[in-house]
């Protein structure tokens, strides 16, 4: 006769008998790959990491694991990751709760994906025992709850590898695969599961050895692919580059700097989230986002080179002429993870940017002739002024007004070439490119993605990549609210990571007027200016900061307290205290 099983008849497996589990063999295959920080935001999974922490400080081998970096709330965890990977160039850890702490993550994980950051994401899975067979088998409600067909399923469209942790004795090599996906170009999130039972069980000390894992060397254009390139630029009239994130290799941009220079071409950075050319340089053209207009120095250039750009120009608005000859070159050319995608070129190259760059510019300075670069540089150079000339003309106040043009170059002046600028100011994002103007490598970070409140996340964990760097988050009121700025500017303060915001406060989200705008400009909604994105109360954007991290906060609203308030926040910061500065600048 048959009966159900009870967990009162069954004795449990024992915890591993050396102390040396899944999860501490985890946590070191982590340290020995590279990974400084565990982003964590803690569950009912995670015992057993919490135990091999406890016992690595008992044993005085905390040195042996990451650091356990405590996020109030999921998004903040992967931000913060995705500055440090973003600064540093070595993917860092998140570890969230089963599928509820997944899905937390999920705009963060869209702009890891999509800015190609390499990030490891763990999440436990719920435990696959119920009677109580196995050591870490279920015993609070939620893990019933909690067991969903495919957890790994929520990321699959975003990550580069997904894997399940099923035994602790591979645990190490599956780990450093991982993270020899998100090393390898393109870079980008992969992710691990681990049911409870399993990173409790006992795992083997040694096993596989990091240095086995490297990331896969860059890659070079073949031959024939310099030649048709280096030929095409050399015997250009008007050659032109467009690029976006050429310089998340700072290498890159100087080679990059000669390429150009030897082409006599223009540089055209379109929807730029990095430092992909100097601002300031002769050759420099500006940007472009989504400039509903033409854009004259594109539309009449015989040959276009897209050197690392998913956007290069809106094919409806702003795109090169018919005859005009383009070339792209790209760590990921086809943009394998967009379905809908197209650049009418010649030629498809996939390599590494700075690889690829040096190589063109070596025989273009062979084949080149001198007098006619010449006559191409002096022309670029009359471009690049005049439009300069015309941005810089509207850097003053309007009135009693702060317009964002005068915020930003009052940013501007207060830092130095060293400060490192994070911009999510979304509408603002043209305002800050033409006038923060940043001429150094590296100074200067946007997602890459679409999903906001990354920005001041990410300065947190930029801080920790670099502590004795000056940060500054140039930021919209909406994304600021969308960044959890309570959790955020808490773990500021608990690890000493302070940094400065700037919030352009022009009272709602502007992105979906402009979007419905630019679609209905006669419609309903602009007839009414009833669009909902007003906030008829505006929240007290420092007073989040100050009441959850103590940190400086102000709200400017009169062209001449900027100035000072700015030299006060920075102050703030440089004393090891975070600041908030809310700027008013005119409202939707």
């Amino acid at each position: 006769m048959g009966s159900d099983v009870t967990t009162s008849e069954v004795s449990p497996t024992s915890q591993a008998d050396t102390g040396h589990t899944t999860s501490r063999a985890f946590l070191e295959a982590l340290a020995e790959g590279g990974v400084r920080y565990v982003f964590s935001n803690l569950g009912s999974d995670h015992p057993g990491v919490l135990e091999a922490y406890a016992q690595a400080r008992v044993e005085g081998r905390e040195d042996t694991l990451p650091e356990l970096v405590i996020c109030p709330h999921e998004s903040v965890a992967m931000a913060a990751a995705i500055g440090y990977a973003q600064v540093s160039g070595t993917p860092q850890a998140v570890l969230v709760h089963v599928e509820c702490g997944t899905q937390n993550i999920g705009g963060m994980l869209h702009n890891a994906a999509k800015g190609r950051v390499g990030v490891l994401m763990y999440a436990g899975a719920s435990p696959f025992t119920q009677e109580g067979e196995l050591f870490g088998s279920r015993n609070e409600f939620i893990q019933w709850i909690q067991d969903v067909h495919d957890q790994r399923g929520i990321v699959r469209g975003y990550t580069k590898y997904d894997n399940e942790i099923r035994t602790g004795a591979n645990v190490k090599q599956l780990v450093h695969r991982a993270l020899q996906f998100a090393k390898s170009s393109p870079q980008g999130p992969v992710y691990l599961v681990g049911p409870r039972e399993v990173m409790e069980a006992e795992a083997p000390r040694e096993q596989a050895d990091a240095a086995h894992f490297p990331a896969v060397a860059p890659e070079a254009l073949a031959p024939a692919a310099v030649e048709r390139i280096a030929t095409a630029l050399a015997e250009a009239r008007r050659p032109v580059v467009v690029t976006s994130y050429l310089g998340r290799d700072p290498e890159a941009v100087p080679a990059l700097v000669e390429l150009c220079e030897a082409a006599g071409a223009g540089v055209l950075e379109s929807v730029p989230s990095y430092v992909n050319f100097p601002a300031d340089h002769p050759l420099h053209w500006g940007f472009q986002w989504n400039d509903q207009k033409h854009n004259p120095l594109l539309e009449e250039a015989d040959v276009v080179l897209v050197l690392g750009s998913d956007v290069p120009w809106i094919p409806t608005k702003n795109r090169p002429n018919a005859q005009a000859r383009i070339f792209v070159v790209d760590e990921d050319p086809l943009k394998e993870q967009m379905p809908l995608w197209h650049v009418p070129a010649e030629l498809f190259a996939k390599a590494d940017l700075g690889t690829a760059v040096r190589q063109v510019r070596q025989r273009v300075a062979e084949l080149a002739d001198a007098d006619d670069v010449a006559r191409r540089r002096e022309r670029a150079a009359a471009e690049h002024d005049r439009l300069f000339a015309d941005k810089a003309s509207r850097e003053t106040p309007d009135d009693d007004v702060i317009t964002p043009e005068y915020l930003v170059a009052c940013v501007r002046e207060a830092i130095d070439d060293d400060t490192l600028v994070l911009t999510e100011a979304i509408t603002q994002y043209p305002t800050v490119s033409w006038h923060l103007r940043r001429n150094r490598p590296g100074s200067l970070l946007g997602s890459g993605g679409g999903s906001l409140g990354w920005a001041i996340g990410a300065a947190l964990g930029a801080k920790l990549a670099e502590p004795d760097r000056t940060v500054v988050s140039l930021v919209g009121d909406g994304s600021y609210l969308f960044g959890v700025p309570s959790s955020v500017f808490w773990m500021a303060r608990r690890y000493q990571a302070p940094s400065l915001t700037v919030v352009f406060d022009n009272n709602g989200w502007n992105a979906p007027k402009a979007s419905a705008l630019s679609v209905h400009p006669d419609g309903t909604a602009a007839r009414r200016d009833d669009f909902g994105v007003h906030f008829d109360e505006r929240p007290d954007l420092p007073g989040i900061a100050e009441a959850a991290g103590g940190a400086w906060g102000r709200t400017v609203t009169a062209p001449t307290e900027l100035k000072d308030s700015l030299e006060e926040a920075l102050a703030a910061v440089r004393s090891g205290r975070s600041a908030v500065l809310a700027v008013r600048v005119p409202g939707l």
